[in-house]
């Protein structure tokens, strides 16, 4: 210890030294403060810019068109660097039609249009003609809208004149179509009308209320939807519940869902989420079914429930409700992985990105190189030219068998998979940003985003849900809410019809009108419920053409096959 004159500056010293050590940690804190400002700013100026692209820009990802001097090939030469041989196919373009060919199902009507009496005379010595012929002129194309008729029924009476003559009346009278509801005006045409307005093209009740009106037919909103819930309820829940059944029994599906609001629910208050649930086969090379299920909240106990007996592989996106499903195996979306890298790139060079989807018309080559090692890509634009890699090798495969799929795959992706992970591993994105969002994603799936390749059925994507929840997406901009639960169950049995109807190639308003036809009769009889499934010989045949309540009706309605 220092004595005399030196013990204060000895003391100074230390008060200086202090101060310094002080200082230097303020300034550490502060260093700290401003990294993490600038992540914050970074961030919200990431959040931002995404907000102005959903609101203002586009809404979907957009597949680029080719360069003029570009064309696809038809046959690959390299995918990930490997040499590939697919078998040999020839993908024919489409032909120019005529406009005969085009309108080639819709029934003729000829119209003869004969020389009017003045003319008929020979306008050079002014002889009578003779008729030479008929020389087709044009066609048009002639519609007769919809009308509306009041059909009364009346019974045959018949009475017995032995009996009458004994003083005995014996009365027998003809029996009556089965009425869809009682009391009721209702009939299968005008109920599938409904159904399809509603839920096939998108018509809320009030809009077909005013369009009925335009016809002097007065329908309150009420009535037609009271029409619609009914016998969606009573008449179609049977062929949506033996659909469930055969679909639990399928090994490869899709699933999605989808928000929507019920004002009446029970408990809730009428601005809470309830949700839409979708469910569709895959690529199986059976007859397509596609299921949607209105539940009240979005948990894991829901698709729990709905897929109690099913195993197999459940195509989806990363949602942790799907990770509590048991006795299956979660195949996880990789267009969802692309889609969370393709938000991180900048919106200024998002246009220099193309995306491929396996089933869009529009080619896009290959990615070339090693795309690892690109120092002329953003690390979030490398992760959007992995994925495309992947997608234009599936694409190439698409029209193989599962089993030769399978076989390829195993030779030619792998690869590309380990460049993907090897060079995921090497980042270390700014926490909290959109770069970040996305490597987590691909590290917290890898394994169920590489489970397509156990199966050749399984697909890279789930954009096949993905267009299913669109079209709820596009009625529900109309309807904007369900007023009632039952509301909510009867929307999902009656487009979950609609939609199978179209997987199955089949008209969806005279699969519906067929349905109501047959169904107050045939409700309870599980052999009839068969013969109405969507891919009957009899379903193909009665529902495959033109919209037609005229060769069948409710007192015509022909029969089932036994």
């Amino acid at each position: 210890m220092a004595e005399g004159p030196y013990a204060d500056i000895q003391k100074y010293i230390e008060h200086l030294e202090q101060q310094t050590q002080e200082q230097a940690e303020t300034i550490r804190n502060l260093n700290g403060t401003i990294t993490d400002l600038r992540r914050t700013i970074a961030n919200l100026q990431e959040t931002l810019d995404e907000l102005n692209r959903k609101i203002f820009g586009t809404s979907s990802e957009k597949t680029g068109r080719l360069p003029d001097d570009e064309e696809p090939g038809d046959e690959i030469r390299t995918a990930g660097g490997h040499e590939v041989l697919v078998k040999e196919h020839t993908r024919k373009s489409k032909a120019k039609s005529m406009r005969r060919d085009l309108y080639e199902a819709l029934p003729v009507r000829r119209v003869d249009i004969p020389v009017p009496a003045g003319g008929r005379n020979c306008p050079d010595c002014g002889a009578p003609m003779e008729h030479l012929g008929w020389q087709f002129g044009r066609e048009e194309l002639r519609i007769t809208p919809a009308k509306v008729e009041r059909v009364q029924y009346f019974q045959e009476t018949l009475v017995c004149p032995v009996c009458r003559k004994e003083d005995v009346t014996t009365i027998t009278r003809a029996a009556l179509p089965t009425p869809l509801l009682s009391h009721s005006p209702a009939s299968p045409s005008m109920v599938a009308t409904v159904m399809y307005d509603k839920s096939g093209l998108y018509l809320p009740f009030y809009r077909q209320e005013k369009d009925w009106g335009l016809q002097e037919v007065p329908l309150p909103r009420e009535t037609i939807g009271n029409w619609y819930n009914r016998c969606s309820l009573d008449y179609l829940s049977p062929i949506y519940d033996a659909l469930h059944e055969k679909f639990l029994g399928r090994e490869v599906i899709h699933a999605d869902e989808v928000p929507c609001q019920v004002l009446h629910e029970k408990d809730r208050e009428a601005q809470a989420k309830s949700y839409f649930w979708i469910y569709l086969t895959g690529s199986d090379g059976l007859p397509g079914i596609v299921l949607y299920d209105y539940q009240p909240g979005r948990a894991g106990k829901y698709p729990a429930a709905f897929l109690e007996g099913f195993s197999g592989y459940v195509h989806c996106d990363g949602y942790s409700a799907y990770g509590t499903l048991t006795g299956v195996i979660i195949v996880c979306c990789l267009a969802h992985c692309r889609r969370k890298f393709f938000e991180a790139v900048p919106k200024e060079r998002r246009k220099d990105l193309r995306l491929l989807d396996i089933n869009s018309e529009q080619a896009i080559p290959e990615p070339e190189g090693d795309i690892a090692a690109r120092e002329d890509l953003l690390p979030a634009e490398k992760g959007v030219l992995f994925c495309n890699r992947l997608f234009f090798m599936e694409r190439e495969y698409r029209d193989l068998s599962a089993d030769e799929r399978k076989t390829i795959r195993l030779r030619t992706e792998p690869a590309v998979w380990e460049s993907f992970w090897s060079w995921i591993d090497t980042l270390s994105p700014v926490g909290g940003s959109k770069l970040e969002k996305a490597v987590n994603y691909a590290r917290n799936h890898k394994e169920s985003l590489m489970n397509y390749l156990l199966d050749g059925r399984c697909e890279l994507s789930n954009n096949a849900a993905e267009r299913k929840a669109k079209v709820y997406a596009t009625s529900r901009k109309n309807f904007l809410f369900h007023d009632t639960e039952d509301g909510a169950k009867a929307s999902a049995i009656v487009m979950s019809l609609i939609e199978t109807a179209k997987a199955n190639g089949l008209n969806p308003f005279q699969y519906l009108y067929t349905l109501l036809l047959f169904m107050p009769d045939h409700k309870d009889s599980p052999a009839s419920i068969e013969q109405l499934m969507p891919w009957s010989d009899f379903i193909k045949e009665r529902c495959s053409g033109q919209m037609d309540t005229e060769t069948y009706t409710p007192e015509n309605p022909g029969e089932l096959p036994a």
